[in-house]
């Protein structure tokens, strides 16, 4: 064995410690570990511990062996750093293996089929996906992440019905998809008329009005994100800032009609421009959400207002006597759906709940926002 063979050809592709070939050199040398400190003017000891494995091949030794073995230093700390790089990931395939159980909490299966895991078959590899996805190093790092996400003591609110896994993944699904957006900084006039242009669009049909919604917000620096909930959650829809320049409201579509879509679009937007951007908004299908009743409050009374003025809901409902015909009219004059005129009437308990519901448009869960 020449050592310009193997200072050309060697390429270590599996972790080999370095002391396996430091061994072979000595061999085909014919001389000890002894002999071989004494060129390098290491003791004998190290380098028997190095052979053995017992010892790191530090950068030193590395320079000292390529002048007298002729075998470049970086071929010896590659093979270095690859084997101490292989005993770490073995090291932690077994803690990542002890930590399935903890991750089989997450709606793994869903996520998979959302194309976020792959299906991997050993225990370790679906826990190091599902703290990849999480964009975390270790399960402690995951369960910080995941308590900064929620920002909120839900599990102490009836009212609260979520799994904190499912929406601790579905708030991460937004944030992933948020950075594919390209967003201008968040400009509050800008998103303000965006929003004007926006409350037009309720007339059109979802899958055209959606990618408007989202292209008009994002000019504003507010990304905009319909994501089908995950099992076990009961969320409608989220407010958040990402950054100081850049919001985000994520919603869900469970099956829910134009109206509420709209309304909770709008309330979002309104926890934006009135709240604080420390905060995280989650708000539910039914029940409260991760707001005060102030902040609920201000919202719902912005967004009632936005898409229709509250002056002209006082006058229509002074004269209203209950028909399609009136509710379409109303609907025309503002401009909007008449879906969510009923909406309106139906929550301020004008109508029941279940008249004029074919003026609504209701979507199934889903979208590729």
């Amino acid at each position: 064995m020449s050592s310009q063979h193997l200072s050309q050809s060697f390429a270590p592709d599996h972790a080999t410690p370095p002391g396996d070939l430091l061994q072979e050199y000595l061999e085909h040398l014919g001389i000890s570990a002894r002999e071989l400190a004494r060129r390098c003017g290491r003791s004998g000891k190290l380098i028997a511990e190095i052979v053995s494995g017992k010892a790191p091949l530090e950068p030193a030794t590395a320079l000292q062996l390529e002048r007298v073995l002729d075998v470049p230093a970086a071929v010896w700390s590659n093979m270095e750093a690859a084997y101490r790089l292989h005993q770490a990931r073995a090291a932690e395939t077994d803690d990542l293996a002890d930590s399935y159980d903890w991750a089989n909490g997450f709606p793994l299966a869903a996520l998979a089929e959302r194309g976020y895991l792959s299906r991997q078959a050993d225990k370790a590899s679906q826990v190091r996906e599902l703290l990849k996805f999480f964009g975390v190093g270790s399960v402690k790092a995951c369960e910080d992440r995941i308590d900064e996400l929620l920002m909120v003591d839900y599990r102490t609110s009836p009212s609260f019905d979520n799994d904190q896994w499912s929406l601790a993944a579905w708030l991460r699904i937004g944030e992933r998809r948020a950075s594919e957006i390209v967003c201008q900084d968040y400009d509050r006039d800008a998103f303000l008329a965006a929003l004007k242009e926006i409350r037009g669009l309720t007339l059109g049909a979802f899958k055209d009005t959606l990618p408007v919604i989202v292209t008009n917000c994002a000019a504003a620096g507010v990304a905009v994100v319909v994501e089908p909930a995950l099992p076990k959650i009961r969320v409608s829809g989220i407010s958040r800032w990402l950054t100081p320049r850049k919001g985000l409201i994520q919603q869900t579509l469970r099956y829910k009609s134009d109206d509420h879509f709209w309304f909770t679009f709008f309330h979002e937007c309104a926890h934006l421009l009135l709240h604080s951007r420390k905060s995280i908004f989650i708000d539910m299908l039914r029940g409260a959400g991760s707001a005060g009743p102030k902040e609920e409050a201000e919202a719902n009374t912005w967004a009632a207002d936005f898409l229709i003025p509250s002056a002209a809901m006082r006058a229509f409902r002074l004269g209203f006597t209950g028909t399609e015909a009136e509710v379409r009219s109303f609907a025309r004059t503002l401009g909007i759906a008449p879906g969510i005129v009923v909406g309106q009437l139906q929550h301020e308990k004008i109508i029941a709940h279940s008249a004029l519901n074919k003026l609504k448009v209701f979507h199934s869960e889903g979208g590729d926002g």
